[in-house]
């Protein structure tokens, strides 16, 4: 195992030596980034598709990115992969002490709140509120889970979900109010049109954030469930059109009633 993660580093050393490949030699921290994100979607995608042959594949492209970034700092002097390592398993071991340190067992559910707990302990600094080290570079779903789960741990939550649905209702009311404010705004010149327009993207991302925090609290994960969605989303506008073509009709010239009866048929047949 060591003799191939050898291998690769050594191949990672020569992509960004003097003889090695330009582009590789270009990239910096920022410029790499986005590359690694986008890997690690792709895990996911290998996942969600059950493909164990494609997620071995994506895996590597993930482990390439640390080695990459790893690389990168070893240059500038800063760290190495087997420092990044080190850093990680030390954290696991600190973040379990049921199971390295002594501490009793616990469930999962009480091991979530520990280590909640332990990471707040080792964020520490001067930023001391309960939202400190929640990464704004996270996808805005996620990132509007975590901050509901922190506000939650202090007591800043509701008590039940249905006061989270109806936080949605609410919230959808006041994006229709923004949206007629727009529509008679627009009708009243070009600067009172821009002012509900700012309104209507405030309350579309209130409606977001109340509908994140629902499926908190129903215990769905909002990020996952909406990846589902677009995918079923996805599958049935492809069948209407497949279904538009085994009839010799185009989609695109259908009128919506003909394109929703599709959508219909596409539908009662999965």
């Amino acid at each position: 195992m060591s003799g191939r993660l050898d291998e690769l580093l050594a191949i990672m050393a020569r992509l960004r030596g003097p003889d090695g490949c330009p582009w590789d030699r270009q990239q910096t921290f920022a410029s790499i980034a986005p590359h690694t994100i986008e890997e690690a979607y792709e895990v996911a995608d290998a996942v969600a598709g059950g493909d164990v042959a494609q997620l071995r594949n994506e895996l590597g492209d993930l482990l390439f990115q640390v080695v990459f970034q790893s690389q990168i700092a070893k240059e500038a002097g800063q760290f190495d992969f087997d420092a990044v390592a080190g850093a990680i398993s030390d954290k696991l071991i600190r973040r379990h002490p049921h199971v390295f340190g002594g501490a009793p067992q616990s469930n999962a559910s009480e091991q979530s709140i520990a280590w909640e707990d332990i990471k707040a302990q080792e964020r520490g600094g001067p930023d001391a509120s309960a939202l400190a080290g929640v990464p704004h570079a996270l996808p805005a779903l996620m990132r509007a889970d975590k901050l509901s789960k922190r506000a939650a741990r202090v007591g800043f939550d509701f008590e039940h979900a249905s006061q989270s649905a109806d936080k949605v209702e609410e919230e959808l009311t006041e994006v229709r109010a923004a949206a007629a404010q727009h529509t008679r705004g627009a009708a009243h010149g070009a600067s009172a049109g821009q002012g509900a327009e700012q309104e209507i993207f405030e309350e579309i991302g209130d409606l977001l954030f109340a509908a994140a925090n629902l499926a908190r609290k129903l215990n769905v994960d909002a990020e996952a469930a909406l990846r589902a969605a677009n995918l079923k989303f996805e599958r049935r506008f492809r069948g209407m059109e497949s279904l538009a073509d085994e009839r010799g009709e185009r989609f695109a010239q259908l009128d919506l009633a003909a394109q929703e009866a599709l959508w219909q048929t596409v539908k009662r047949g999965e």
